[in-house]
């Protein structure tokens, strides 16, 4: 393997590396505060997903405004998850807040199959994000970019908001 090709894979595994660090950090905090492995997690994720396309394509939202929208949206759907399914088990033992959280991930993942249908969907990908930019001979999309910088500043600001022990992530075990 040549170093340019040792170089691109470097880039392409940070970025990788640095989306599984962002749901890694989600995980975390959830179990963190509320004690719970919620396996609803992804699938709320796939909500936002859904919404911030259908915000796109069906409302014609510029992507920006989809995004914000579908975070507001999914924000709200997973503190009425949390009220709905989570809450009242609180007092119960782990197994029945764990079975409750099973049975979120199966409905929200069902219901979505029958909303959005079971076919892939291609998001439009704004103009910004498709650039490539290259560094030698190693091409870096502006995404792979953006990746690593965000997942550095979610975890500068959880360690600062950790350290300070004024926000809810002073309870978690993250950091």
């Amino acid at each position: 393997m040549d170093f340019q090709t040792f170089l691109q894979q470097f880039v392409n595994a940070l970025s990788l590396g640095s989306l599984y660090a962002l749901i890694a950090i989600g995980y975390t905090m959830v179990y963190g505060i509320l004690r719970l492995i919620n396996f609803a997690h992804g699938d709320v994720f796939m909500l936002g997903g859904y919404l911030a396309f259908y915000g796109v394509s069906t409302f014609f939202m510029p992507w920006w405004l989809a995004v914000v929208v579908a975070i507001a949206l999914t924000t709200v759907f997973g503190v009425g998850l949390e009220r709905a399914a989570y809450r009242p088990l609180r007092d119960s033992p782990r197994i029945s807040i764990m079975i409750s959280a099973i049975g979120a991930s199966f409905l929200i993942e069902n219901l979505a199959i029958v909303l959005f249908d079971a076919r892939p969907k291609a998001f439009p990908v704004p103009a910004f994000f498709s650039q490539n930019l290259l560094f030698g001979g190693v091409r870096v999309s502006t995404v792979s970019l953006i990746i690593p910088l965000v997942t550095a500043l979610i975890l500068a600001a959880a360690s600062v908001s950790h350290r300070l022990g004024r926000t809810p992530l002073s309870s978690s075990t993250m950091l």
